[in-house]
């Protein structure tokens, strides 16, 4: 009895020591995999890469009918993911456009993050594409101003000075400024663009961004 006790105790260890931790998002890396894998994805789309505001928009294929998309939004995802998991976003596609939504979550992680480790964040993705995609159009969606994350709006705003300064120095890039459509009259983001979380987005912000966003589409 002893014996087998032991064996148990072995093997319970053995197995609890060898499941390496997997890092944050890798589960929904390997949903993209095995989607690529089913279904091979199609050359010349325009590829999304970025957080929850594009995890989210499942349907967004519907608001752009005459194009073909590949969504690979990822969970709270931060640009720091997008650096660790560039390879997994990049190397299984062939797009003709890029567009990046990213850098909400890198202030709503850490608080006292400062707008330009996140601008070299978004620098050091840019060029990453670049080293695969040196010519095709590479835009970023400028960071939304949600209600539940006012006192880190500051930063935000700072940041997208910065990285619309920046894209307007590359070539084939642009910066798409989504901050103004969703404001009222007075300048105030609009609440009701937003979900009860004050963070996501109903259809009708996704209706205000598709408008903004349709003239950059390639």
């Amino acid at each position: 009895m002893k014996k087998v006790l032991s064996a148990f105790l072995l093997l319970s260890f053995i197995i609890l020591f060898s499941q390496e931790k997997k890092p944050m998002f890798w589960q929904d890396i390997q949903s993209f995999k095995k989607s690529d894998q089913e279904h091979t994805p199609p050359a010349d789309a325009i590829l999304l890469i970025g957080s929850s505001s594009f995890t989210k928009w499942t349907d967004v294929s519907s608001y752009f009918p005459n194009k073909t998309i590949i969504n690979r939004g990822f969970g709270g995802s931060r640009l720091t993911d997008l650096n660790y998991y560039a390879n997994d976003l990049l190397n299984p596609y062939q797009p003709k456009q890029i567009i990046i939504y990213c850098g909400e979550n890198d202030f709503a992680d850490n608080d006292q993050l400062k707008a330009k480790e996140v601008v070299n964040r978004y620098k050091t993705f840019y060029t990453k594409i670049r080293e695969k995609f040196p010519d095709i159009e590479v835009d970023y969606i400028s960071i939304k101003y949600s209600p539940s994350r006012e006192k880190l709006w500051p930063q935000m705003k700072k940041a997208n000075k910065k990285i619309a300064s920046f894209m307007k120095k590359e070539k084939n890039a642009e910066y798409i400024d989504i901050t103004k459509v969703m404001e009222d009259a007075q300048g105030n983001v609009r609440k009701d663009l937003f979900v009860e979380d004050m963070l996501h987005m109903t259809p009708e912000g996704y209706k205000l961004w598709t408008s903004v966003m349709k003239p950059y589409m390639k």
